[in-house]
């Protein structure tokens, strides 16, 4: 005689559903468990790289990182690029300085010595000639200096000496042998000559702040237009100064 076996009754609906509900539930928790330590991480590395390249720069900066996860850049060490824009519309003695600036290729592994080392980087500067009005007033001489034109038929800045304009002195910045050189062109009142005190602080303020390089970077073209100066920079390999404070490293 055969007995016959009966198949096991199927799981009820409910069930079935209340293990979907919390296999959904731990996926969600899991996401959002990498999701807040990603966006902890990116916290911590982007203060940490701040404060970093200001000490290296020696002015405010905002950084900002590529859209590699910080999580695996924890366990190759190796960031694609960073962005480093001037936070304060200053760089240096420069006021009214617009730096962006991107370093690519970027170990941070570190050593005792570097934070960090930098493939390669480029930045795009721009001062503004209210920007190279302020910088100059800003000087001991500077209530001398009523007003700057900057003209892009010539390259040129011409400084207003006095009430009224009564002298002027005329600059031209240019890009020779990886620096920036600031010619004078002439300075005179009324035919007579601007004393070279006042001419040698405008000379030396200007090259001063258009010789500022991040990141070991050198100039690659710089152009005078009717509104200031622009500038392009370009560097190689770099190696970011280790901090001193062994708790502002950069290790994610």
């Amino acid at each position: 005689m055969v007995t016959q076996m009966n198949a096991p009754a199927p799981a009820p609906k409910s069930r079935r559903n209340r293990v979907l509900a919390i296999v959904i539930v731990v996926v969600v928790l899991l996401a959002a468990g990498l999701v807040g330590a990603e966006l902890y991480a990116r916290h911590t590395v982007v203060n940490c790289l701040t404060e970093q390249f200001e000490a290296d720069l020696g002015s405010q900066v905002d950084i900002g990182l590529s859209a590699k996860p910080v999580l695996l850049q924890a366990i190759d060490k190796q960031v694609p690029h960073v962005t480093i824009d001037s936070a304060d519309s200053s760089f240096g003695p420069a006021q009214d300085m617009q730096v962006h600036a991107r370093a690519n290729d970027i170990d941070i592994t570190g050593t005792d010595t570097s934070a960090a080392s930098i493939g390669n980087s480029s930045a795009d500067i721009a001062w503004s000639a209210d920007g190279i009005l302020r910088t100059v007033q800003a000087q001991t001489f500077g209530g001398l200096i009523s007003s700057v034109q900057s003209s892009a038929a010539d390259g040129t800045l011409t400084f207003d000496v006095g009430p009224a304009g009564l002298a002027q002195l005329v600059v031209r910045p240019v890009v020779g042998n990886g620096m920036v050189d600031v010619e004078t062109v002439s300075a005179e009142v009324l035919g007579l000559g601007i004393p070279t005190d006042l001419v040698d602080g405008v000379v030396q303020i200007i090259s001063t702040s258009l010789q500022n390089y991040p990141l070991g970077m050198t100039p690659q073209s710089l152009v005078v237009d009717d509104t200031g100066i622009t500038m392009s920079l370009a560097g190689g390999a770099y190696d970011v100064p280790q901090a001193t404070d062994d708790s502002a490293r950069c290790g994610v």
